[in-house]
């Protein structure tokens, strides 16, 4: 189900002539390896189906060293990273409550700080990272692109 709902994000990224995902990006590989390593959430509707998911870090990322900016903390942080919305759930907060839910674990954990990166054109994540607090620190350079970076700070 995962990689059905990461396949339905890539394909409306492609329709609207995104670029931050691609053919090659997210892959099985990565979905694999996000549940060998414990980092793959779900969010459930009240049925019990899956109809978001991401991948949710605590080690770390390493791009994050490299920023073209300012972190607000050098606090240990929780980053999610291929978060998707199945095509039916789309627009109904869905992304909102995934990401309230990352905060609410992370916080359970001690962790002070959430950092995310998103490309430039994805109005989507941008405003929803808005509507969460997060505060816009710089830029992040991965090889397949330059993404925006932000971090809110969970205390």
């Amino acid at each position: 189900r995962i990689w059905e709902i990461l396949l339905q994000a890539k394909e409306q990224m492609r329709r609207q002539g995104k670029r931050q995902w691609d053919e090659a990006y997210p892959s099985m590989e990565h979905v694999s390896a996000d549940l060998a390593r414990g980092w793959a959430h779900v969010l459930c509707d009240e049925q019990g189906g899956v109809i978001a998911c991401g991948a949710v870090v605590y080690d770390g990322e390493p791009a994050y060293e490299r920023l073209g900016g300012r972190w607000l903390s050098e606090a240990p942080y929780v980053v999610v990273h291929r978060l998707a919305v199945a095509e039916e759930a789309r627009h109904r907060g869905v992304a909102l409550r995934f990401m309230q839910e990352v905060e609410r674990m992370s916080r359970e954990r001690g962790v002070e700080s959430f950092k995310v990166d998103t490309n430039f054109d994805n109005l989507y994540m941008l405003h929803l990272l808005e509507k969460l607090g997060f505060v816009y620190c710089g830029e992040i350079f991965y090889p397949q692109g330059q993404r925006k970076a932000f971090e809110k700070l969970l205390k």
